[in-house]
């Protein structure tokens, strides 16, 4: 396959030449079997670091829009979904993820409905996606690791059958006690299974809720760096500067990555306040600042915790722009939170437009990086491993042949 024609982030109009899986050539290539980028802007594909597919497409309206009211309706609605729901439902979602360029997600599921339908069910997701899209399953214990009994154990069985990292919930404990020591255990079957933590932390506005100078200083004890993941962290945002200063240099220490879920988190914070509400988006260019890698996540779609969502990372990365004033020449930066940040975080290597790399590519509608937020259009090309998989973002190749993207399960 040659590109031609195609306009890179630093502005360069080029040639990319695929052989194979590879990229061979990016310059003054010639080939076959030709696709006119059009001068428009061709980028790596993009990263969803933190997502929940098993509740995706659960939609129960949630009248106080709190995230404990979410997780209420979650306990009552889980136990009643089918392995096969969880399933359609999921692979819609994966579907839009990847039509509009998404090629690596994380996935927490929730392990803490104990018969682990829910994992069986994503499991059988990322077997059957695995052509088109790499999809990490987070073992998670939603209602707290020691706030029922058992829960530790289900978590560990979880990990045995499958699951490719460790999840936690510190935050969401009966004590501190009970966090501090969920965290310590989270890094115990991490170590016995060879496994990287990811953990929702401190997702709350309460300023008290400090998680997160726990799980650096077990990262940095249990010689785990760059294998711990950060969900949310919402209560950095209600943090005294003086103590955001002084804990953060131990996060970029540890080389902990910091998630923020923008889109859902505007939403889900500042409940129980009046005006000014905090938006409680843990700050990025504060933990850039500090040398602390930041990725960006999407969450939920039309699940009891968010009603909207379309499995754009664009979208995403739109919110995150606005709610922590990423212009000027930080705008230009940006797209590094949905693409080579999150890349550092999975540990992979062969990523990004460079020859030799794997041949992973998005031809894009947009001018430029402008353009490409403004209008924040699906690609019109997303490129795996050298083909095509999808177009326009409608039209995706799933399964030997290829079929319309749908918004919404089938029967919905």
């Amino acid at each position: 396959m040659l590109i031609k024609n195609a306009k890179l982030l630093d502005g360069r109009i080029v040639n990319i030449k695929i052989e194979g899986e590879k990229i061979t050539c990016i310059g003054k290539c010639t080939g076959d079997d030709v696709i006119d980028a059009e001068k428009k802007l061709v980028i790596p594909p993009y990263f969803n670091m933190h997502f929940h597919l098993d509740s995706a497409f659960t939609q129960v309206k949630n009248k106080s829009g709190t995230l404990w009211e979410g997780i209420r309706i979650w306990q009552e609605i889980r136990s009643k979904l089918t392995e096969e729901e969880v399933y359609r439902n999921a692979t819609t979602a994966v579907k839009l993820m990847v039509a509009y360029g998404t090629l690596w997600i994380r996935t927490h599921v929730d392990v803490t409905e104990k018969s682990l339908k829910l994992l069986r069910a994503i499991k059988r997701v990322k077997e059957d996606f695995k052509e088109i899209a790499d999809i990490q399953i987070t073992a998670f214990p939603q209602d707290g690791i020691y706030a029922d009994k058992g829960n530790d154990e289900v978590l560990r069985k979880a990990v045995e059958e499958g699951a490719d990292n460790v999840g936690l919930i510190p935050h969401n404990e009966i004590t501190r006690e009970d966090g501090v020591k969920s965290i310590k255990f989270a890094f115990e079957v991490a170590k016995e299974y060879n496994k990287d933590v990811d953990g929702h932390i401190d997702e709350t506005d309460d300023p008290n809720s400090r998680f997160l100078e726990v799980l650096a200083r077990e990262t940095i004890n249990n010689s785990w760096e760059w294998r711990v993941t950060a969900g949310h962290v919402t209560a950095m945002h209600s943090w005294d500067p003086a103590y955001r200063f002084r804990i953060l240099p131990v996060v970029a220490k540890a080389g902990i990555t910091v998630v923020p879920n923008p889109l859902i988190n505007a939403v889900l914070q500042g409940r129980l306040e009046g005006y000014p509400k905090r938006r409680g988006n843990a700050p990025i260019k504060e933990m850039i600042s500090s040398g602390v890698n930041v990725a960006l996540g999407h969450d939920c779609i039309m699940d009891p915790w968010y009603p909207l969502g379309a499995g754009n990372m664009l979208q995403v990365l739109f919110m995150a722009i606005h709610l922590d004033q990423l212009t000027g020449d930080e705008i230009y930066n940006s797209l590094d939170l949905i693409t080579y940040n999150s890349a550092k975080a999975w540990r992979l290597k062969d990523y990004g437009i460079k020859e030799g790399a794997e041949a992973n590519i998005l031809i894009t509608e947009a001018e430029d990086m402008i353009d490409l937020l403004r209008f924040m259009d699906p690609p019109r090309f997303v490129i795996r491993k050298g083909k095509v998989i999808a177009k326009n973002g409608k039209m995706i190749f799933y399964k030997g042949k290829w079929e319309e993207v749908k918004r919404k399960p089938i029967s919905y």
